[in-house]
Formats: structure tokens, sequence, C-alpha cells
């Protein structure tokens, strides 16, 4: 028996094909029905089954097995002393005895053999045989002892192919990450914007970051949620593990699960083999969800399990795993709104806005304006082929004038136009804009619309933007009499976010209470 034990370890480095071809070499030697083999986490104390292997149908109540539970002090006193005892446990352990969570499953009735596998000289795992009431005997028991070593092998085994997937999957993350600044270039030695427009943001940043709490990011789109998203990474304890984005307004419906959760072989039609979900991906690390908002209500409530208790199960699975994810979600939608009309869950809603951080769009912060520029001309250049290229003077005055409807992602395709327009060689902004400022076909100069060349030629009395912006909030507000949020709230007039106009109305010192007052 113990010759086919040891082929079969050496065969199979994966933990659960190992446990079923154990279980049916076993078999003959000592009358199980079951084997399980469970893990002990020493750094975080707790134990989860990773290898079940039933010989006959399984039973039905399995899923009430725990999965994975934490160590308390009683338990882990219990295990140190089980290890120093080294003995085989023989039925499962009274109720309130504190070596029985390390035992699963505790639903089970019939007999039951345990042995304490090690790894460095530390309780590394359980091995566990489930038999019928009364069918082991102290000569099973003997067997059972047999297996410690090669179990404790294939346990080992187990542990260095999911470390070398995990840093392979961790290498693939910083890649992407890599191919993904290189591409798009949303930062350069830094987030551009750090010392101007983005400051508020960046130092929100750094006081969450050090924690694993989740963040809710609010902003339009193009705004520079992933950027803020990887910053967030970047500077937590989790920056050596992966990073992965899910846009989760791309998936189709039927097919959320299994991209959130993955699924087994066989569990729907064209499932032809297993495949890991987006939380096994970013096991470690962190897992950014961009339009959560997006998510559909069933989808919602597999996702609040996840945030609460750390569990999920794939797709036709029957076992429960543990997901070791930091969670960073963005929305450009307002999700209280949703909370209130019942498309978007309550709970989800306060699970996830724990650490909210508002991303004022580009119009709000155009202090930045003038380094992206730089910054995308740059980028332009190179990739055309030539030098870097920056904006003029009278380039930024059209930039800085313009609304941003679309924000850092419209700005970096209005440069990489004006690159082209140019042939690499200038930047026309003008003509990017969809202002061109060369001639019509019969070579009369084209004046540039009255709205654009107003604020070019604008006089030296012209109100700065900060002070245009401060009045026009202070309009709303009068009209709002001091509301800024809901359906007649000056947010709402606004077209922004409530959080934003706060920020906003903070920055520019303007005072809503007193219009409130006033009325």
């Amino acid at each position: 028996m113990l010759a086919d034990v040891w082929k079969e370890i050496g065969r199979h480095v994966q933990i659960e094909e190992a446990a079923w071809e154990v279980a049916r070499r076993v078999v003959a030697a000592v009358p199980l029905e079951g084997l399980v083999v469970r893990r002990i986490h020493m750094d975080r104390p707790r134990v989860e089954t990773v290898a079940e292997a039933w010989l006959g149908e399984a039973p039905a109540r399995r899923r009430a097995g725990e999965g994975q539970s934490s160590l308390g002090a009683e338990a882990l006193d219990a295990l140190l002393s089980w290890q120093r005892a080294g003995t085989v446990v023989r039925r499962l352990p009274a109720p309130g005895d504190a070596l029985r969570e390390l035992i699963s499953p505790t639903w089970w009735t019939g007999d039951v053999l345990a042995a304490l596998l090690a790894r460095e000289g530390q309780p590394g795992g359980v091995l566990i045989l489930l038999g019928a009431r009364d069918a082991f005997t102290a000569g099973h028991a003997a067997a059972a002892a047999q297996l410690v070593e090669p179990m404790e092998v294939a346990l080992a085994n187990d542990a260095r192919v999911a470390e070398l997937s995990r840093l392979r999957e961790a290498l693939e993350a910083d890649k992407r990450a890599l191919l993904l600044r290189l591409g798009r270039q949303d930062v350069m030695d830094g987030v551009v914007g750090a010392s101007s427009g983005l400051r508020e943001v960046l130092a929100r940043v750094e006081q969450v970051a050090r924690t694993d709490v989740p963040v809710l990011l609010l902003g339009e789109t193009g705004s520079g949620k992933e950027v803020v998203a990887r910053q967030i990474h970047a500077r937590s304890a989790r920056a050596s593990g992966p990073i992965e984005r899910i846009n989760c307004g791309a998936i189709p419906p039927g097919l959320v699960d299994s991209e959130l959760f993955g699924h087994e072989r066989g569990s729907f039609t064209g499932a032809v083999s297993a495949r890991k979900g987006w939380f096994e991906r970013a096991e470690g690390g962190t897992l950014f969800l961009d339009e959560v908002g997006e998510l559909p209500l069933d989808a919602q409530v597999r996702l609040l399990r996840v945030l609460q208790d750390g569990t999920f199960e794939r797709v036709g699975a029957e076992s429960t795993r543990h997901a070791d994810v930091r969670v960073i979600a963005a929305t450009n939608r307002e999700l209280r709104e949703m909370v209130e009309e019942r498309t978007f869950r309550q709970d989800l809603w306060f699970r996830l806005n724990v650490f909210p951080i508002v991303i004022p769009p580009l119009r709000e912060r155009p202090e930045d304006i003038p380094a992206l520029a730089a910054h995308f001309g740059w980028r332009a250049g190179r990739r055309l082929g030539r030098g870097p290229l920056s904006p003029s003077p009278r380039d930024l005055d059209l930039l800085v004038a313009y609304a941003w409807p679309g924000n850092v992602r419209e700005l970096a395709a209005v440069i990489e136009r004006a690159a082209i327009l140019g042939n690499g060689l200038s930047l026309e902004i003008e003509s990017a804009l969809g202002q061109p400022a060369a001639t019509v076909p019969g070579g009369a100069p084209r004046a540039l619309p009255a709205p654009i060349a107003a604020r070019a030629a604008a006089p030296s009395s012209f109100p700065t933007l900060d002070a245009a912006m401060a009045r026009h909030i202070e309009e709303a507000l009068a009209r709002t009499r001091g509301r800024v949020e809901g359906e007649r709230g000056a947010a709402r007039l606004l077209g922004i976010n409530p959080h934003t106009l706060r920020a906003r109305m903070r920055r520019l010192g303007v005072d809503w209470a007193r219009y409130r007052a006033e009325h």
C-alpha cells in the first residue's frame, strides 16, 4: 500500500488529484468512505479544506462542512499539544473540544481517523479519513499513521505549485501594468497632478493604502480612476501581489459568476476545462472592479458575500474557496440614487462605501492641463518616431478653455490627434479640437468660432476660471436655496457629483450654509 501511495504522490503534484488517488490505494487496507485534507495557516491562524475524495457518492450534507475557519487561542494550544503527542485521533472530538474545529467535516456522524501533517517543523495540515460508524480499529489507526509522511510531501508539493502559480500571475499582472503604462502613459515618474489638482485625492490614497478596507472611487469616465486604484495598490502591503482590473459593464449577465468566481469543467455548455475567476487570479493582491454599478442584482448578492466573509464558490463546484483579495470599486454613476431606485443593493453600497474617494473631472482642475498636455505630447512624439512635442502657450490657452467632457482620456486622444495632424513635427491643437485655424478651400483665413476666439483674446480684466466657477456655484446655490443634494439640489442643477461639488466649494471658499440661511 505505502509504495503505491508514494508512486501516486510522485505522479500528481496538486493535492486534489493526489488525494483521490491515495484514497483509491488506501481503501484496501483502511475501510474509508472519504478522505479530506485541510491546510493550516499559522501566519494568520486559520484552517481550510484543500482536497476531498469520496469513494462512493458524496454525502448530501458535505456543503455544511466548514471550508475555512479561523483558529482561536484554545485551538492553537490544542494543535501544539497534538503535534507534541504525535498521535492519530480516532473518532471526532466531542462538541466543545478545541481540537474539533481543526477536523472537518464536523457534521460527519461516522468514524474518523485524523493525523497531523507537519511542514518545516510547524503544523501544516490535517489528514482525515472518514468511515462508517465503528469502522476503524487500532490497526487502521496505525495504517493511517504510515500515510503522514507521504501526505506531508503531497501538501508541500501543492503549496510550492500554488506559490509558483501565484508568483507567475503576479509577474504577468506586473507585465500588464507596465505595458499599460507604456501604452497609455497615465503616469510618468508619478501621477501627473499629484502636487496640484489631485493633491487631495493622493492624500486620501496615502491614508487608506496602508489598510485593507474596500475603497470606492467616484468620478466621471476618463477622470483617472484606474490610475488612482493602481496607486492605492502600489502603496499597500499587497504591492508585491497582482492587481487585476475587470470592467463589470463589459461582462454579459449570464457570465458574471463565471468571470468573477471561475467555473469547474462541465459546469455549463462550453466549459471544457476548469477556469479561475478574477478573485482567484488576484489572490494576495488587489481586484479593481471598474463600473461596479453595472453589476446585475443577483451578482451583487454574491459579491456581498465575498466582501463579508471572504468566501465564494466556483460555478459548478461544491467546495468553498477563500479570497485573500483587497477590493477597489469604481463607478461614474450615482450609487446612492441607484439604491433609492432599488437597482443597487443597499447592503453592498454600505460595504463598498467604507472609504470613498472622489476624483474631480479635468474641467475642475485646469491647473493640471499644462503638465498633462506636455506629458502626452512627449509620448505622442516618441510614438510617431519623432522627438518630444510640446504645446505652445496659445495651445495651452485653447486646452484650458475647453470643457473636456471626456476628461484625461479625451485630452490624451486630442494630443495624439494633434501630433498626427502635425506629421509628428508639431502639435496642431486647434485642428485637433475641431477648430482649424489655417484656411478654407477658397484661400480666405478661417477665424476661430466666437466662443473660442473670445476666450483666447480675453482682456486682462477677464475673471479667472476659479472666480467664474465660484460665481456659477453661488448662483446655483441661490436658486436651490442652499440645498446641495437631491432632485432640487445644486449638484443636480450643475450636473456634477455632490461630493465633487462640496470639495470644489471648500477649495473656492463658497459657504453653502449662507444661502440656506438667507431663505
